[in-house]
């Protein structure tokens, strides 16, 4: 794993980098409890207004219970959060602020039960490392990785950046082919 300024070194957390310094994944594990290292960070009287307007939550434990994670610019966003009992996020949406931009597509694996092994790897097909996923897991792939299912009735769930063509061989690249 790597350090890197930007990235909050804490528990339940690792980043993987490429040789220039690029995050090229970040494992987010189920121990995770460092939500005060992230944002939102409430810094301003007009955020606290907002977050009053759109959730009945106890904005002085707020600090302690939601962490945006991810880089901002990523195109997949992963926000942790761990409410109090009775509290409320309001009916609400999401609009696009700007269009995904990049030329790979960001991935997301989460571990339900059984174990898996994430090999991770530069679309140069450099591999950086292994990391091995357990129920409560989840990883975001920036770039190349490789899955191998370790357990019988390993369960993972997937997400990724859509549109996704009929084909499979439309757009996923194999590496070192």
């Amino acid at each position: 794993m790597g350090k890197h300024e930007k990235y909050p070194e804490c528990e339940g957390m690792e980043y993987v980098f490429a040789g220039d310094g690029r995050l090229v994944a970040m494992v987010v594990r189920s121990d995770f409890e460092s939500y005060g290292k992230f944002p939102p960070f409430l810094d301003s009287e007009e955020e606290r207004a907002f977050v009053q307007t759109a959730y009945e939550i106890n904005l002085d434990r707020e600090r302690d219970t939601k962490a945006h994670v991810t880089p901002e610019e990523f195109p997949l966003q992963i926000t942790l959060l761990n409410r109090d009992p009775g509290s409320v996020v309001k009916p609400h949406y999401h609009e696009v602020f700007e269009p995904p931009t990049g030329k790979y597509r960001h991935q997301i694996m989460l571990t339900l039960r059984g174990r898996v092994r994430i090999g991770i790897y530069t679309v140069d097909n450099e591999h950086l490392t292994s990391v091995f996923l357990e129920p409560g897991d989840l990883i975001l792939m920036a770039e190349g990785h490789q899955i191998e299912f370790l357990e019988p009735n390993t369960k993972v769930i997937e997400i990724k950046q859509g549109p996704i063509p009929a084909a499979i061989a439309d757009e996923m690249v194999v590496l070192g082919s």
